[in-house]
This record gives structure tokens, C-alpha cells and sequence, in this order.
């Protein structure tokens, strides 16, 4: 500090640190080493034997338990098989179809939609025709060629030719209104598609039994004594496909239902296959109701609706099972209340509810839906088998036509 007056300069004090020898140790275990207690060669040697921390415990854990790591990755393998399996496109089913239709109770004949009472669809299923062998022909050999032969586009979805034997399974489905929901048509707005309700009425393996459903039958009544139901009428036949198309996520997931008709052909088709809502070619997106899912309508309040399985019922509609608190999918605890059928077990449940609805009408929008070929190949297979005789279609059902009426299947109401 420098005095004003005198101009003097007071020197700093200073701060003397005793000098520390280099080689003198600064901490315990420099003072151990320097007084020969450690010895540092023998310490590195027991550093690098000894098990390092970190990525070595975990890699020691697996030498340790090699089972449950192999269980934890065949577990992992089967999660991703699953959801390979549920996400799986292409066609589930295909099959020969046949609509039906009844008159109403005491009417011998039907002349227009407002006569009918019910309106069927008859589903039965087929392998693929490639798979099919023809009876008595001789298996042959594999070779080579044979399997690295390429399919026709749209070969999955070709039924195999029908056969006359009436140990079949098969579904019937009542088409809610009365007829098809019409894609070239419109719903309550010009955007929506018609949108038409479907019961699986019937499943069995023995059209015997479907035949006697459909015949013609008188029963009793308590208050108007004796009721005579007329038989069923066979109106159209044809080929259909069921197909899940791609999609990247679930949520847009959707199954394609289409047929073509063979019987009658597009040019004789008349007012009954009109006014039913059949086309020569057309297909729907196919939807299933949850049966635990409240009613949308009144036509289902009366409905018991399919009794699926748990499994089913999770797997489809993500319903919880017992003990879990939240659905797998959905907000509701049973789930879902509508998905596209993705399996075709989920057809093969009496009482089960499904919505078609109208897509596209005609052969090219065939196409469009089921995709691949596939409704090329469904018209030129029906196309070959039109040429078939009416009473070809009644054997392959095993129906008497002394008993079913065929005029409906050339275009005629009766």
C-alpha cells in the first residue's frame, strides 16, 4: 500500500512453504509401498485374474443359467410368430355360394320382395383347386419342376371343383332386409355404403340336414291352427373368396368378401336376383359384432349372439379375461365391439353377427377388392362352369328338384 504523503511502499508479506521431497510418499498406500508392505507387480497380477464390473456380471449371469435365457428368446421367437399369424393376408377361405330364398307363410309363390320371408346365403368352403387331386388319378412323383412350378395369379382363391357327396360342411347365413346391400348404391348420405345386418343361422358337416331345413313343412299354432311354410328356392350359385388385405397397422385392417355368380348367367339374369340384390360379380367388406358388445339396433336385441371361446374372443376382439382389469384392445372391457374376420372360426358359430358392407359391384371392382388376380380368376372358373346343367347345381347340394323349385335359378319368380 502506497502512503499519499511519503510515496512509501509497504512490502508484502510472504508465505514460506517448507520444501516436500519428491520421493516423499503423500498417502497411505505410497507409505505402504515405500516401507515394503504392497508390492505393485503382485497387485496388477491380482487386478487383471480378478472378474471385471460392469458388462462381465451379465455375461456371467448367462454362463450361469443358459435355460433361462434360452426360454426368455423361444419365448420372444413365438410372441413375433403370433403376431406374424394375426397380421396375416391373402385368402383365408374360399368356396362355392348359393342364395336361397323363402316365401312367407301361406304364400305358395313369391312375385316381389314384399312375398319373401327370408333371404340365405349358403356357404361351402373348398380347398384350393391346385391342391385338389382328381379321384382315382395317380399321385406323382415330386420333381423338380414340379416344385418349382409358379401358380397363376389368384390360384388361392379357386375353389376346387364341387363334389356330388353331401358330407360337406357348411354355413347358412340369413341376409338381414332381405337382400344384398347394393355398392352402387348409397346409405343415409351420399358417402356412406349401405351397410346390411347377417345371422349364422346354421353350421354342420351333412347338407341332409341343411335339405330338411330348407323343404317345405306345415306345423300347428295355438291361435291360427295349421301353418304351411313353402320350401326354399335356390335363386343364384356361384364362387366366393375371402381375403385379409395387407395392412401396416391393425387398426386398418379389413377382410373382403366377394363372389361371382355362374347360375344363372349375367344374361339371364331377371327381376328376382335384381331386386335381391345379387350381381354377377360383387363384394363387401366383412365385419363380426362382438357378442358381448350392447346391441346397435333393434333387430339384435332379440339375438343371443356366438358363444366364442375366451381365446377366440381375446385374440379378435382384445376382450380381458378373467382377472385382468383392462382389455387388450379397445376401451371397453369387453373389448372391441366390431372387427374384420380375420379367421373364418369366427363364421363357424351359430348366432353369430356379421356386417357386410357394400364395396364394389362388377368384375373389375372383384378385382380391386380381393386384389391379385384373384377376381379374374374367380370369373373365368365361374365363367367354365356355367355351362353346367341346373340339375349339376341341385347334386352338388344333394337336393331333390322334385321338391326345390329351379325356375328362380333362370330368372323367374315363383
Amino acid at each position: 500500500m502506497t502512503s499519499a504523503l511519503t510515496g512509501y511502499k509497504k512490502p508484502r508479506r510472504l508465505h514460506l512453504v517448507p520444501d516436500i521431497p519428491v520421493n516423499m510418499p503423500t498417502t497411505r498406500r505410497q507409505t505402504a509401498i515405500s516401507e515394503g508392505k504392497i508390492h505393485p507387480e503382485e497387485e496388477k497380477k491380482k487386478a487383471a485374474a480378478a472378474p471385471k464390473k460392469g458388462r462381465g456380471r451379465k455375461s456371467s449371469k448367462t454362463e450361469e443359467h443358459p435355460k433361462d435365457d434360452a426360454a426368455k428368446q423361444n419365448g420372444e421367437e413365438k410372441k413375433e410368430e403370433k403376431k406374424e399369424e394375426e397380421a396375416q393376408s391373402g385368402t383365408i377361405e374360399r368356396g362355392h355360394i348359393y342364395f336361397f330364398y323363402r316365401p312367407k307363410v301361406e304364400h305358395e309363390e313369391a312375385h316381389s320382395l314384399d312375398d319373401v320371408k327370408n333371404f340365405h346365403m349358403l356357404l361351402v368352403p373348398r380347398s384350393a383347386a391346385f391342391l385338389a387331386e382328381q379321384p382315382g388319378a395317380e399321385k406323382p412323383e415330386p420333381s423338380e419342376d414340379s416344385e418349382m412350378k409358379v401358380l397363376e395369379p389368384g390360384a388361392d382363391a379357386v375353389p376346387a371343383p364341387p363334389q356330388t357327396t353331401t358330407k360337406k360342411h357348411y354355413r347358412l347365413i340369413t341376409i338381414g332386409k332381405k337382400k344384398l346391400p347394393d355398392p352402387e348404391g348409397s346409405g343415409a348420405t351420399s358417402r356412406r355404403k349401405e351397410t346390411f345386418w347377417a345371422t349364422v343361422t346354421a353350421v354342420g358337416d351333412d347338407l341332409v340336414s341343411l335339405e330338411k331345413g330348407l323343404e317345405a313343412k306345415s306345423y300347428q299354432t295355438k291361435t291360427r291352427g295349421e301353418r304351411h311354410q313353402e320350401a326354399a328356392r335356390p335363386v343364384a350359385r356361384g364362387a366366393y373368396a375371402i381375403v385379409n388385405a395387407p395392412a401396416e397397422i391393425p387398426s386398418k385392417r379389413e377382410t373382403h368378401f366377394g363372389y361371382r355368380v355362374s347360375h344363372p348367367p349375367p344374361s339371364e339374369f331377371g327381376d328376382v336376383q335384381k331386386s335381391l340384390g345379387i350381381y354377377p360379380a360383387s363384394s363387401f367388406i366383412l365385419q363380426v359384432k362382438n357378442p358381448l358388445a350392447p346391441a346397435t339396433g333393434p333387430q339384435q336385441i332379440h339375438s343371443k349372439g356366438a358363444k366364442y371361446p375366451e381365446s377366440l374372443m381375446r385374440d379378435v376382439f382384445g376382450t380381458a379375461e378373467g382377472g385382468e382389469d383392462k382389455p387388450a384392445r379397445g376401451r371397453e372391457s369387453y373389448g372391441l365391439r366390431f372387427a374384420s374376420c380375420e379367421t373364418v372360426e369366427l363364421l363357424d358359430y351359430e348366432g353369430a353377427e356379421l356386417l357386410f358392407i357394400a364395396a364394389r359391384a362388377g368384375e373389375e371392382g372383384l378385382e380391386q377388392s380381393l386384389g391379385e388376380g384373384r377376381g379374374k380368376a374367380l370369373s373365368l372358373i365361374e365363367d367354365k362352369e356355367a355351362h353346367e346343367s341346373v340339375q349339376e347345381v341341385f347334386k352338388e347340394l344333394g337336393l331333390d328338384t322334385e321338391k326345390f323349385p329351379a325356375e328362380p335359378l333362370e330368372g323367374s319368380w315363383i
